[in-house]
């Protein structure tokens, strides 16, 4: 089952969510739908009190959640999920007001993602929704857009060499942004202060740069060469990093300083008036 993790907003409470693309649908983390439902402090234990209440459905509790692999404070852990029809009949054992408006909000939801299936630009305009709102710059935003669709060409070309996603599509990144900046992902990310956030969102305009021609010259690579497994392709996620060190040592050279900073988004984000006045 091919899985993909997000988190959605439902008035301001968080759901986890995790995409199926085999079954095309979303699975909703249960302990946060019913916290977003019910306002609970301690949502599990409002849980063990429902099936008590409903045997029916504790009885069937086995058939209606699916234990997957979500994060969470302690890292990646196996949490209840319910795909919408199990999140309707866990609504039905819950007399909060919110019911209604939940079961539109989680249509609308599997209806975006379906939309954005058929359009892949939908996505992109979403994303591009997302970071406005977060204050970034429109230059930032724009480099950040290529940046994502030459990672996708880049996993592309790895999963048609038979590199396997996971902790060989982690090494490979790292060896990638090791060669060009000199930090592994978490060496990078402690440079920055960064602990759950993402790396590329936290990058400056030139870091994103440079990231994106060590990824762009590491497919340009793999195309010509057709290398044939995780092994081939170290060779060359580090020589297409080493094009991007090149640039990074000609530039840094010129400027007399290093282009490797310890800022991120926090640190940089258009306060929210000038993000305004540019959006105008």
């Amino acid at each position: 089952m091919a899985k993909k993790q997000t988190i959605q907003l439902f008035e301001e409470k968080k759901v986890r969510t995790v995409w199926d693309d085999e079954k095309e649908k979303w699975f909703f983390c249960v302990v946060d739908v019913v916290e977003a439902l019910t306002d609970s402090k301690n949502p599990t234990d409002y849980i063990k009190k429902m099936k008590k209440r409903d045997p029916e459905l504790s009885k069937g509790w086995g058939q209606i959640v699916t234990p997957l692999s979500v994060q969470t404070a302690g890292g990646k852990q196996k949490v209840n999920c319910a795909p919408r029809e199990g999140i309707f009949r866990i609504i039905q054992a819950i007399p909060s007001p919110k019911a209604e408006p939940f079961k539109r909000w989680m249509a609308e939801v599997a209806s975006q993602r379906i939309d954005q299936m058929q359009d892949p630009e939908l996505s992109i305009n979403q994303a591009i929704v997302d970071y406005k709102r977060l204050g970034y710059s429109d230059r930032w935003i724009n480099q950040r857009i290529k940046s994502i669709e030459v990672r996708k060409e880049l996993t592309d070309e790895w999963k048609r060499t038979g590199v396997k996603e996971g902790q060989e599509f982690a090494s490979l990144t790292d060896i990638i942004t090791q060669e060009w900046s000199g930090f592994t992902t978490k060496q990078y990310k402690r440079h920055k202060g960064l602990k759950k956030e993402n790396l590329r969102d936290n990058m400056t305009n030139v870091e994103i740069a440079l990231n994106t021609l060590a990824e762009a010259s590491a497919t340009e690579l793999s195309k010509q060469r057709d290398p044939k497994g995780f092994k081939a392709q170290k060779r060359v996620a580090k020589d297409g990093g080493s094009v991007a060190k090149a640039a990074r040592k000609q530039l840094e050279g010129k400027l007399g300083r290093s282009v490797i900073s310890s800022e991120k988004a926090s640190d940089y984000l258009l306060p929210a008036n000038d993000n305004n006045e540019e959006e105008k």
